[in-house]
């Protein structure tokens, strides 16, 4: 018995699974909304004792619209580079040892994403773990 095709199945069924709940998709299927996962935005801060730190914030676009899913996948580099000049400036904004204000991160990452994909409300923007090492 091949280990390697025991192992495939469950994921070949897993894959196979939403194709044969919409019917078959014998032809060219459509993107779906739904969430967008960006990579982690990293910049660099002063921790307390005057030591060098990293600030990580994880982010992703909840998109609801099929065609504005496809316009944030597109998007994604330009919105990589927004990001990272908005965690930067929060980062650098920090006194050492300071807590990030992610309130105010957030705001500006939505207003970011508004901006970008040119229509306020099409994208909601979702944080995951903010942190400093």
């Amino acid at each position: 018995m091949d280990r390697r095709a025991l192992l495939a199945a469950p994921l070949l069924l897993a894959a196979a699974t939403p194709a044969l709940a919409s019917g078959g998709g014998g032809g060219a299927t459509a993107s779906t909304g739904g969430y967008l996962r960006y990579p982690t935005i990293t910049a660099t801060t002063i921790r307390s004792g005057g030591r060098r730190g990293v600030m990580t914030v994880e982010t992703g676009v909840d998109v609801a619209d099929p065609a504005m899913h496809l316009r944030a996948q597109q998007s994604q580099p330009r919105m990589r580079a927004v990001f990272a000049i908005l965690v930067q400036r929060e980062a650098e904004s920090l006194l050492p040892g300071g807590v990030p204000n992610i309130d105010r991160l957030a705001a500006q990452l939505q207003s970011a994403v508004n901006i970008i994909l040119g229509q306020r409300g099409a994208a909601k923007l979702l944080l995951g773990t903010v942190m400093i090492v």
